[in-house]
């Protein structure tokens, strides 16, 4: 499918809100607290190893188990790496919110900033994917920023997508 402007976006949005296929505020809501299951999983991973006690290691599996049940209620249809892919954007979201936060808290506001526009585009990629608006053979690359020969705003992939999920967000259903 190829989105040609934020109307028709904002469209298909309204029409699968109308056909039940989603509830964006509530998938936002689950995504986040995926990404805290995937973030806890790591900590029972490094604290058995710091710790030396592989009773941390079998929490990974429930943990992992509920986690794998939440995503597929987000990810109701994959092709190929789409699911590993999916669950690998929020990681690396989460992790760079974490660390521009860390950034904010000592004072370096632009590399903080510059984190958190980088985990909003991977956020908004997981989102692209996942809501089927992308299609990998209509990416075509014109210009440094652009996506075709008539994209005067050369804002980038990436930078179109988040204005995208953002306008979609700011209409879902409260």
């Amino acid at each position: 499918m190829e989105i040609k402007n934020l109307n028709e976006f904002i469209e298909k949005v309204d029409q699968m809100k109308k056909q039940e296929k989603m509830d964006l505020s509530s998938d936002q809501d689950l995504s986040i607290a995926i990404m805290n299951l995937i973030s806890i999983e790591e900590h029972f991973f490094f604290t058995g190893a710091k710790l030396e006690k592989p009773e941390y290691y079998e929490l990974i599996k429930e943990v992992r188990e509920m986690r794998k049940e939440l995503l597929k209620k987000i990810i109701k249809e994959y092709e190929g790496e789409v699911w590993c892919i999916s669950k690998h954007l929020l990681a690396a979201s989460m992790r760079l919110m974490e660390v521009g936060t860390k950034q904010l808290g000592i004072g370096k506001k632009d590399e903080a900033y510059d984190l958190f526009n980088k985990a909003y585009s991977l956020y908004s990629l997981f989102w692209g994917i996942n809501m089927k608006l992308i299609d990998t053979k209509d990416i075509k690359k014109i210009d440094e920023k652009a996506l075709n020969k008539s994209d005067k705003e050369k804002k980038g992939f990436m930078g179109k997508l988040g204005e995208l999920v953002k306008k979609a967000i700011d209409c879902c259903i409260e």
